[in-house]
């Protein structure tokens, strides 16, 4: 896998969700693969376990923009945002471990975002305008 291939099966993955193509959209994880949420203490093993709660997920709209990836081998991190409902976006990251093509593992943190601390200003870069991808 390269960053490309990465960044594209991601969003092939959250175009076919958002159309509602739940079965097409885990084509893109072996069919043991593991998925755990740290923050909660939630794993889930077997995509057919996260595919039967993710097709009751109580959000109408989820709402992804893929940051940036990087990585290589078979670990890559995905940096994005996800907004539910028209929320306010979140910050996440989504740890992919892959065998072959095929997603085995995943882990996904979210975050809140925060207002920069004032004492750092300082030592502080301005940030990017637009940041496109993470390499």
């Amino acid at each position: 896998m390269d960053q490309d291939a990465v960044r594209q099966a991601l969003q092939r993955y959250f175009d076919l969700s958002a159309a509602g193509e739940e079965e097409a959209a885990h084509a893109m994880y072996a069919p043991d693969a593991v998925l755990e949420f740290p923050q909660s203490g939630e794993r889930f093993e077997g995509v057919a376990n996260f595919l039967a709660w993710r097709r009751d997920y109580p959000a109408s709209q989820i709402d992804v923009d893929i940051r940036g990836v990087r990585g290589g081998g078979d670990v890559w991190v995905a940096e994005l945002t996800i907004s539910y409902d028209g929320g306010a976006p979140m910050y996440g990251l989504d740890v992919l471990e892959f065998c072959g093509e095929l997603v085995c593992r995943e882990t996904v943190y979210v975050t809140e975002g925060f207002p920069a601390p004032d004492w750092r200003a300082a030592w502080r870069a301005a940030p990017p305008a637009v940041r496109a991808d993470v390499s």
